[in-house]
C-alpha cells in the first residue's frame, strides 16, 4: 500500500527494505511508546523512504534522532523539550515530522511539524497516508 501510494505521489520515490519486526519493537521500547498501526505497517513495508524531497527514517535513524533531540545539550538549551514528539522523518530544510506525545504516549495518528528556525509546532495532517497526499498535491509547505 504504501509504496504504492508513493509511486502514485513522485515517481521517483526511494524506499528501503521492509523494518524487522525487532528494530520496530525497539523504538518502542527505546522510548517506552506504542507506535500507531499506519506508522508500523509503513516500516514493515519500507524502512524508510524519500518522497518529493522529504525523508522518512529508518527505524536506526528514529532513534539516533530522537535520542540526540532529548540528550543533547545545544537542543535542550535551545529549543523547548524535544521529548513530546516523536520524530519520524524531516521536509529537507531542517523542519521535523512527527507524533506528538501525550502522558507518555502517541494517542493519535496526527503528524506535527516541528519548524527548527522558531521551535513552532503545528498539526500538518490527520495520518501519515494523509501527509503524503498533502504533501504530493503541495497542500503542506515549509
Amino acid at each position: 500500500m504504501w509504496k504504492k501510494l508513493m509511486k502514485n505521489i513522485c515517481d521517483d520515490s526511494i524506499f528501503n527494505e521492509p523494518a524487522f519486526k525487532n528494530q520496530i519493537e525497539e523504538i518502542e521500547e527505546r522510548f517506552n511508546l506504542n507506535l500507531p498501526r499506519e506508522f508500523i505497517s509503513f516500516l514493515k513495508e519500507t524502512n524508510g523512504a524519500e518522497v518529493k524531497g522529504a525523508g522518512f527514517s529508518s527505524t536506526k535513524l528514529i532513534i539516533e534522532l530522537n535520542s540526540d533531540f532529548r540528550t543533547d545539550e545545544i537542543f535542550k538549551e535551545t529549543y523547548m523539550p524535544l521529548d513530546c514528539f516523536l520524530f519520524i522523518g524531516g521536509s529537507g530544510n531542517g523542519d521535523y515530522f512527527g507524533y506528538s506525545i501525550v502522558n507518555g504516549d502517541i494517542q493519535t495518528e496526527n503528524i506535527y511539524l516541528w519548524n527548527h528556525e522558531t521551535d513552532s509546532r503545528e498539526w500538518i495532517a490527520p495520518s501519515l497516508e494523509q501527509l503524503f497526499i498533502w504533501w504530493s498535491e503541495g497542500e503542506i509547505s515549509v
